[in-house]
């Protein structure tokens, strides 16, 4: 049991719990995409990125094939980081609006940024199971943070339903029917253990086909991060 967030990142960083997801990492770290043949890939579990105080929390999908599982760090190096880190930035909760590498200087201001899955998968698309196994790393995450935590936005669909068991079993009263996701869906949580609501807010995944297709435009992005920041007391309401 993980006593402190930097506990929890290192013990992340070791895990081999999901077969076809380690298999897959190492064959992307050792076979490479041409563009980054000179790179050393991370090819392990990526861990959170942020505080351990962070007041916001970004829930997504998992690391990127040639993003995260390259550079070892969340929303690094592909175009999601691009938009998600800009964003971020014109909200006052990064100190830059590019993410490129481990070593490029960001910081997250007050946020942290994380995922119900830590491996990459193929094709984007973890298994039931998969999520399932590693849900005990976000659970453990959302207590340690709870004390701090007013506010989440989750990048898209699948993030939405894997998050909420997660929060009911970290101490969140999650209503019933459950909210349901969209851009822009809103649902505040009271805490069942006494400490603060938690806002929710559902944001698209700023995926190259959905930044491409229009679907999510900069501006769109930056309007509900904007809410959650103002949530979470980052940033003055309007």
């Amino acid at each position: 049991m993980c006593r402190t967030i930097a506990e929890l990142d290192t013990e992340i960083t070791t895990c081999r719990a999901c077969p076809r997801l380690v298999a897959w990492r190492e064959q992307v770290a050792r076979e490479k995409r041409a563009a980054f043949r000179d790179e050393t890939y991370w090819g392990r579990p990526v861990p959170s990125l942020g505080p351990d105080d962070a007041r916001l929390l970004v829930v997504g999908l998992a690391p990127a094939a040639h993003g995260g599982n390259r550079t070892g760090r969340m929303f690094t190096g592909d175009r999601a980081a691009d938009v998600l880190i800009a964003a971020m930035y014109a909200n006052g909760l990064a100190n830059q609006p590019t993410s490129i590498s481990a070593d490029d200087g960001l910081r997250l201001l007050g946020a942290r940024v994380t995922a119900p899955v830590h491996c990459a998968p193929p094709d984007n698309k973890p298994t039931p199971t998969e999520r399932d196994n590693c849900r005990h790393w976000l659970d453990r995450e959302l207590r340690l943070l709870a004390p701090t935590l007013r506010a989440v936005v989750v990048l898209g669909g699948w993030g939405w339903q894997a998050l909420f068991p997660a929060l009911a079993e970290s101490g969140w009263a999650v209503p019933k029917p459950r909210p349901r996701f969209g851009h822009g869906a809103h649902a505040v949580l009271d805490s069942a253990t006494g400490g603060g609501p938690l806002a929710v807010f559902g944001c698209y995944h700023p995926s190259q086909q959905n930044t491409f297709t229009g679907r999510l435009t900069p501006a769109m992005i930056a309007a509900v991060f904007a809410d959650a920041a103002t949530a979470a007391g980052l940033r003055p309401a309007p």
